[in-house]
This record gives structure tokens, C-alpha cells and sequence, in this order.
């Protein structure tokens, strides 16, 4: 699996094309399917269009763009207001638990969420089970899961998460200790350091996007 923003320039004109094809119908299908693993949604894409899956596959970064690019052309004013939505109801959660300096991350925070998409809130506390407790004195009912991620040195972590409701969207809380504060896990989309949102920013982000919300 590909990982770089681009195809390389060395690749023929073919396998560019097949790149782009597999990166268009990727995001079709992650658009109108709930697919929203980057690797499943692309290997079906290559699938379905009869292209061999041993060429260069198109980077996840290349099937985000194709992906915005459909949301935007189909999804309209409609998606709009969806991602607002979504940010309004992180908002909420993230103001209830401002002591354990929460961040919004993916797709909500980029803008490519969908109706079926979760709300992902990374939280940070020495120990991060603490933000569990809290919850509980709450009354707030969650479940536990947790998520296997790549760290910087190559190896992986298990991320332990709670996942609740709040207003009929399921928000998955991603537990971490105050060191990861300083320095974001590597994306999944590119392996770069995630892209964060602390409250004051994700405010200002609502903020800056209400005005293109008919």
C-alpha cells in the first residue's frame, strides 16, 4: 500500500490512469457504502474495474482528494451542514471533558465524514483509565474497545477506547497519557503527525465554516 501524496513520476501514463480510476471509484465507494477503510475501499475498486491490484495502487492521500471532490460535487450544502453538525456534537463532548484536554482528529476534523461516520476525540490523562471513572460519575453508559495503531519507531500500540453515545452519534474516545499530548500519532492516512483540534480551534473552525452553510 502506497502512502505518498502523489503517483511517482516515474510510473507510466497507464498506471497513472489506473491509479486515478481506482482513487475515483475508492471513493465512490466509500461515499455511499460506509466503507471507511482506505485499503478495503481500494482494493475493491480495483477489483470492480478489472485492474490487477500487483500495480501501483493509488496512495490513501489520492483517494482522501477523490473523495472530497465527490463529496463536494454530489453531496452539496447537504454535506455541508452534515460536517457541521458533526462538529457541533464533538464540541459538546469536548467542552464536558476539557480537564483531560481533548482533540478532535479524523474525518469529522477533515471534513470527509459521513452519516454513518463516528466522532473521533483523542483524550489525555496520567492514567488515561481516569477518563472512564469520569464518565461513570457522569451516569453516562459506554463500552471499551480498543485500536491497534503504527507508532513512530515502527512498532504498534494498543489504544484503549470508549465508545458512547451523544445525540444519536457514536463518539469514540481514544485514551492516551499526558506525554502524547506534545507530539500527535502518525496518520493513517499518510503516516505525517495527525491533524488536531483542541476546542478553542475546533470553535473557530465552526465559526469560519457557518457562513458557507446555506
Amino acid at each position: 500500500m502506497t502512502i505518498s501524496d502523489n503517483p511517482p513520476r516515474h510510473i507510466s501514463k497507464k498506471l497513472r490512469c489506473a491509479r486515478r480510476e481506482i482513487a475515483s471509484e475508492a471513493a465512490r465507494i466509500m461515499a455511499t457504502q460506509a466503507q471507511h477503510s482506505y485499503r478495503i475501499a481500494k482494493q475493491k475498486a480495483a477489483k470492480r474495474l478489472g485492474i490487477n491490484t500487483r500495480l501501483a495502487l493509488p496512495s490513501n492521500r489520492e483517494v482522501e482528494n477523490a473523495l472530497r471532490a465527490y463529496q463536494g460535487f454530489y453531496g452539496g450544502q447537504g454535506h455541508l451542514r452534515q460536517i457541521q453538525t458533526l462538529r457541533e456534537v464533538a464540541l459538546r463532548v469536548m467542552e464536558s471533558l476539557t480537564r483531560f484536554n481533548p482533540r478532535l482528529v479524523g474525518p469529522v476534523l477533515d471534513g470527509t465524514a459521513d452519516k454513518h461516520t463516528k466522532i473521533s476525540i483523542q483524550v489525555f490523562n496520567d492514567p488515561p483509565d481516569m477518563v472512564a471513572l469520569h464518565l461513570m460519575e457522569k451516569g453516562l453508559i459506554y463500552t471499551h474497545d480498543q485500536r491497534k495503531i503504527r507508532w513512530y519507531d515502527g512498532s504498534f500500540r494498543d489504544v484503549p477506547l470508549l465508545i458512547a453515545d451523544a445525540d444519536g452519534t457514536t463518539v469514540e474516545l481514544a485514551l492516551f497519557s499526558c506525554v502524547d499530548l506534545h507530539q500527535a500519532p502518525p496518520s493513517p492516512i499518510d503516516g505525517r503527525p495527525q491533524r488536531r483540534a483542541s476546542v478553542s480551534e475546533l470553535e473557530i473552525l465552526i465559526a469560519e465554516s457557518s457562513a458557507g452553510v446555506a
